[in-house]
């Protein structure tokens, strides 16, 4: 960990030193992360800014990344295209820090009005990860409904599988099932990360299927009239829902220094369909 103020600010965009600063001698003190948080969002400070400064001051800085490692598309030289074996998956945008990329035409449209019909009968209200557990709860910052396909359960959902593996340069067994969500008028998921939270109680047995979730793409299965966007509050960056566009960020260390926490906005009219492939540092199993 930096010891330096400055250093740990630089981490987190809109925090400064002197909120780190502060952090730090707070935490030395032996006051609780937690207890830290509620008195930062009680100041005033945004609760995406509260939680990063305070996990930037309790994690350690990761050691430098080799990203040949690493999940992600070859965007060496700059391509248009990409192509995924049985189609050329156009690519919109690119970014470097957050590690991150948006597609169009990963699915044509038929197959996205396919992966909703085949899940719509398993749809259930959505779970996240409990804290300090393995388990899944419901929990009232992410108000979706969804449901998991097992790898390679439907042809479209096989078919897409082996697209993912060749645009992101992944194995196929080293994701987890396909996960499809839906979200009605109002519903939401609030700001946090994909990646396991080392300090949490439940994440070595999460670790121990297949290691820490490296990257997440994201595929819009529907156009939204308006809301759902896939918020960025770090980098102030939206991705607006288009159907069979896919965006894909990368974090290679459980750190928010990756800038990868993100949101589901609030469907505003509508309803919006998306599945999500999380993807692990090895087999998941």
């Amino acid at each position: 960990m930096p010891h330096s103020s400055e250093q740990l600010s630089a981490r987190i965009p809109g925090s400064t030193p002197a909120l780190m600063h502060w952090l730090q001698a707070q935490l030395a003190a032996g006051h609780a992360p937690s207890t830290l948080q509620h008195s930062l969002v009680k100041a005033g400070w945004a609760p995406h800014i509260a939680q990063a400064a305070i996990l930037a001051c309790t994690q350690p800085v990761p050691a430098s990344v080799d990203h040949s490692a690493q999940p992600g598309p070859d965007l060496q030289h700059s391509p248009n295209e990409i192509d995924v074996g049985d189609r050329r998956v156009s690519v919109l945008l690119s970014l470097q820090t957050p590690r991150m990329a948006l597609f169009a035409n990963l699915l044509s449209d038929a197959e996205c009005d396919q992966l909703i019909a085949d899940a719509r009968p398993a749809l259930a209200r959505s779970k996240t990860v409990a804290t300090n557990s393995s388990a899944e709860a419901i929990n009232p910052d992410r108000t979706s409904h969804g449901m998991f396909y097992t790898r390679g359960q439907t042809p479209v959902v096989e078919r897409l599988e082996a697209r993912i593996a060749q645009l992101l340069r992944w194995p196929v067994e080293n994701g987890e099932g396909l996960q499809v969500l839906n979200y009605h008028p109002g519903a939401q998921y609030k700001p946090h990360h994909d990646y396991f939270n080392p300090h949490e109680g439940g994440t070595d047995a999460l670790l121990r299927r297949g290691g820490q979730r490296v990257g997440t793409l994201v595929i819009y299965l529907n156009d939204v009239p308006a809301g759902g966007c896939t918020f960025f509050p770090e980098t102030q960056l939206r991705i607006h829902p288009r159907k069979g566009h896919a965006v894909f960020f990368g974090y290679p260390h459980p750190d928010v220094s990756t800038l990868t926490l993100h949101a589901g906005d609030p469907v505003v009219a509508g309803e919006k369909w998306i599945a999500t492939k999380w993807l692990r540092a090895r087999e998941f199993r």
